[in-house]
């Protein structure tokens, strides 16, 4: 039995970075690649320059009159993203992470809403920037570009500007004394401006997930990381802290498409995704089995290497080789968090020899709350809490599921000027999740579904969509689905369960060539009938299917927005 791990207990970011570049010195933090036409280079930004550059351009935004201000952050995943948030992190400047796909109204709401008074900006998203700027309504006064643009300050020069300033004695941005309790983080949670919560977090908040993260998680400094998860979303960039935390080399993705090459490039051992993505990577993997028409032949060799791993004789990464090269050649760890991960999924990727863990947390509590680790999994669960967290089940029905509530040092401090709605999620102690769940008798957590989107029968029995969806989802032709509650035309006291199924248009066509969507309803519906029906009770049986070819309406963080979807379900009726 593996033990947990000594982790020093750390109070704030500060720490974390500074003990990194002392233990971790010489290590690559980031390898950024530049790349002019088919020419690439790549720059490694080891732990010691990383420190030293933060320590310049803090430096330089304390003299800009910035200390204790607030800058916002907008842009991809880059090194500069990076330097720009943990800059803001280090000198108490406190850090508003946008997403980048926000439209520009809601940019510029979410720049009045934070109060922010400066911005680093991707030059990306230029047009955005200069259309909020000719606005004139936000109270940024600094933008300050990701690269060299004309007209605006950029992070490199301002970064040679203060490492001039540190030479002639300026320490006040490295002798910064940190409040750990207070708001350094004011992050928006997904949804659209009008719904989203600002949430206030603290270093203290993020330094102690990281640290009890670091205690359970095998991630170590030969790892190499990359950095797929969008850096405003709190799972993001937590996880980049834990590793830096942990010494790993850290790379940045060119893009959906090239995720395959990306893991090759860099030699990617270490993944962190949501499932949509972990779950397509594992798709294109048992695609490319079937292909080669080895489908049998893998099932004969896993039943074989899980025998033998009942022996203590571990053969899967040998066995597999062909599998795992397809995956970079190096992956060993995949981290996957953000909704519920289909369980064949997770054992596939262990079958092959590659570590997972699904992990579970909010925006509100900086994210983690529980995950499976190095000593606990279990199929289906999100593992149990992290040692410095407490979780319990409220309000529980008959069959001991209730909503998930948690106490620690990792939840938030509120709602940012919402009074109302932190009162309605923070109460004697607990947040309260608005998740739905039970804990099994081993100390395992299970979340059934979302409170809001539980579907009640007339019977009163309960069904949680999202259970449903990952058997509908199974089906190869089904590219995603949403399973919903109907009024039933002949019982309007009644609920039928349905389900808005998307297909996966070459999938169609490589299997069944070009044929109607008349003739693509039947398939599909048959199988709903064969392999979902057959497998629930009775009451869980799906009895109407709308088809579409057109993508579910989805927040930047990949959660389809049922309430938007059951408009237009609603509509078209």
């Amino acid at each position: 039995m593996k033990k947990e791990r000594k982790v020093e207990e750390v109070k704030s970011i500060k720490e974390i970075i500074y003990n990194s570049a002392k233990k971790y010195a010489d290590n690559i933090a980031f390898i950024i690649k530049h790349q002019e036409g088919k020419n690439k280079t790549y720059e490694n930004i080891t732990y010691k320059a990383f420190l030293e550059q933060i320590n310049s351009l803090g430096t330089k935004l304390y003299n800009m009159g910035l200390k204790g201000k607030r800058i916002a952050v907008l842009g991809r995943n880059r090194y500069e993203w990076a330097l720009g948030h943990i800059t803001n992190l280090l000198g108490g400047i406190i850090s508003v992470p946008l997403d980048k796909d926000l439209q520009v109204d809601e940019l510029e709401s979410s720049l009045i809403r934070s109060k922010a008074d400066a911005i680093y900006f991707d030059e990306k998203y230029i047009e955005k920037i200069e259309e909020i700027k000719n606005r004139n309504n936000t109270n940024i006064k600094e933008y300050i570009c990701m690269a060299k643009l004309p007209g605006y300050d950029d992070i490199h020069t301002l970064l040679e500007k203060g490492k001039k300033l540190l030479e002639e004695g300026n320490n006040e941005y490295i002798s910064a004394k940190i409040n750990e309790d207070e708001m350094n983080i004011l992050l928006f949670t997904s949804g659209t401006t009008s719904k989203s919560k600002a949430v206030m977090l603290s270093q203290k908040n993020i330094a102690s997930n990281v640290c009890a993260m670091q205690k359970v998680e095998g991630i170590y400094e030969t790892d190499s990381n990359l950095a797929f998860l969008p850096f405003h979303h709190i799972f993001g960039s937590t996880a980049l802290i834990v590793m830096l935390a942990c010494g790993v080399r850290t790379s940045f993705p060119d893009g959906l498409r090239y995720v395959a090459q990306n893991l090759k490039e860099y030699e990617v051992s270490v993944f962190v995704g949501v499932p949509l993505l972990v779950e397509a990577i594992y798709n294109k993997v048992q695609k490319e089995i079937e292909k080669q028409g080895k489908t049998k032949l893998i099932k004969i060799a896993t039943k074989i290497s899980n025998l033998l791993l009942k022996l203590n004789i571990d053969i899967r990464r040998k066995l597999f080789k062909q599998i795992i090269d397809n995956l970079g050649g190096k992956m060993r760890f995949i981290i996957s968090g953000g909704a519920p991960l289909d369980p064949q999924v997770e054992k596939g990727f262990m079958n092959f020899g590659i570590q997972m863990a699904q992990g579970y947390g909010l925006t509100e509590t900086a994210p983690v709350i529980a995950a499976e680790n190095d000593f606990k999994t279990r199929l289906g669960s999100i593992g149990v809490p992290l040692d410095n967290v407490i979780v319990d089940i409220a309000n529980k029905d008959e069959s001991g599921i209730g909503e998930l509530r948690v106490k620690g040092p990792n939840v938030m401090l509120g709602y940012y000027e919402n009074e109302e709605e932190t009162k309605n999620v923070l109460k004697d102690g607990w947040f309260y999740t608005g998740d739905l769940g039970y804990i099994d008798k081993d100390g395992y957590i299970f979340i059934t579904g979302r409170q809001k989107n539980m579907i009640v029968l007339k019977n009163g029995k309960k069904i949680f969509p999202e259970e449903v969806e990952t058997l509908v989802n199974r089906i190869d032709l089904v590219e995603e689905c949403m399973v919903f509650g109907m009024p039933d035309e002949e019982d309007k006291n009644d609920i039928k369960l349905s389900v808005k199924v998307v297909y996966n248009k070459d999938e169609v066509k490589e299997k069944h060539g070009d044929i109607s969507e008349e003739e693509i309803r039947n398939i599909i519906w048959d199988r709903i009938k064969n392999e979902v029906n057959t497998t629930v009770p009775r009451y869980k049986h799906i009895m109407n299917m709308i088809l579409t070819d057109k993508e579910l309406i989805k927040t930047t963080t990949k959660k389809v927005k049922r309430n938007e979807e059951m408009k237009i379900i609603l509509n078209e009726k």
